[in-house]
């Protein structure tokens, strides 16, 4: 490799490094605002702990959320945690 490659690798190398860096940074801002916004919503008396649900479900298809609230249906009646329903006819 001649001076002029490895000195063009090594500044690539180094402004793919510090761009990752930036970002990192960027990235931790972003959760310290998350974590603001997570704790207003707890001084204005909502679970969080529901809001970071809702959050993950909205993320979801709706095809494949039906579907895991379908599973979790499933599974809680099996166990006795919810009634079955029964058909009204």
């Amino acid at each position: 490799m001649s001076e002029e490659e490895n000195t063009s690798s090594r500044d690539q190398l180094r402004s793919i490094i510090e761009r990752v860096e930036r970002l990192e940074e960027e990235k931790k801002a972003l959760a310290d605002d998350i974590k603001e916004v997570y704790g207003e919503a707890k001084a204005n008396g909502f679970d969080v702990r529901t809001i970071r649900t809702v959050i993950r479900l909205r993320k979801q298809k709706h095809a494949d959320r039906q579907e895991q609230e379908a599973m979790l249906d499933l599974y809680m009646k099996s166990i006795g945690m919810k009634p079955e329903q029964e058909n009204s006819q």
